[in-house]
């Protein structure tokens, strides 16, 4: 047996073990930290995930990954041996995809999205395989294509004798809630919001109410979405009674 081949390969092989066992040990009260909301961008926005090693430690030499599982193949980013793995990634977010690469050595493995598409909503995972610490964020994309909604008269209610007016509003996403409301602000009871999603994944609501001449004479129709915190509305005077009868009698 080769004596210094023998004692070379030990003396590699403890050295390499020293060297793994320090850094697990180091890092072991370690925790990757994500956001505790959902972050939400708008379409063709860039947008961080938040994410970072606490307490702070340089994680420049680190295998880092940023994955969505409903994805194949799953990974978003990969930085491997002190680079970027581009071909590793999914191919909708190649080009678009970074680290910031001088706050690796902070801790700081949040990623950024350029371009946001509807497509790029989900959970992420950010994760230090080595360590076997992760963490979840969950992103919300919100298009601000949304139009103010559109009122129109649609028609006479003779039983109740009040005026049916519609409500539409477009190009909304994610799929949003339709309301109506008197001049002090109290909502109205109607039927079901009809809802309509394009090929374009965009949600186009309406919605019908019949007012009386018991309600305020101002009425608005009020489209929102409580995730991203977008609402549009529109505000309709109805005149009075004697319009309401003058409008029926019309119709006869």
């Amino acid at each position: 047996i080769n004596t210094s081949f023998f004692l070379s390969f030990f003396l590699s092989f403890f050295l390499s073990f020293f060297l793994s066992f320090f850094c697990l040990l180091s890092t072991a009260g370690s925790q990757v930290v994500g956001p505790h909301q959902p972050v939400v961008a708008l379409v063709d926005d860039d947008v961080i995930l938040p994410c970072h090693v606490e307490p702070a430690e340089d994680v420049t030499a680190q295998i880092l990954e940023w994955t969505r599982s409903d994805l194949n193949p799953r990974f978003v980013h990969v930085w491997r041996s002190g680079q970027d793995l581009v071909n590793t990634r999914n191919p909708s977010y190649r080009g678009r995809s970074s680290l910031f690469i001088n706050e690796l050595k902070r801790g700081n493995i949040s990623l950024k999205l350029s371009r946001v598409k509807l497509s790029d909503e989900g959970t992420y995972e950010c994760s230090i395989p080595l360590m076997e610490k992760k963490s979840f964020v969950k992103l919300v994309v919100a298009s601000d294509a949304a139009t103010s909604p559109v009122i129109s008269l649609s028609g006479i209610d003779k039983n109740r004798a009040g005026v049916v007016l519609q409500c539409e509003s477009a190009g909304w996403y994610p799929e949003p809630e339709l309301l109506w409301l008197d001049g002090e602000g109290n909502l109205l009871s109607t039927g079901p919001t009809e809802t309509l999603r394009g090929p374009d994944d965009l949600y186009t609501v309406s919605s019908r109410v019949t007012v009386e001449k018991r309600h305020s004479n101002n009425i608005t129709c009020r489209v929102q979405q409580r995730n991203t915190n977008q609402s549009r509305e529109t505000h309709k005077h109805v005149p009075g009674s004697n319009y309401i009868i003058t409008f029926m009698i019309g119709r006869i």
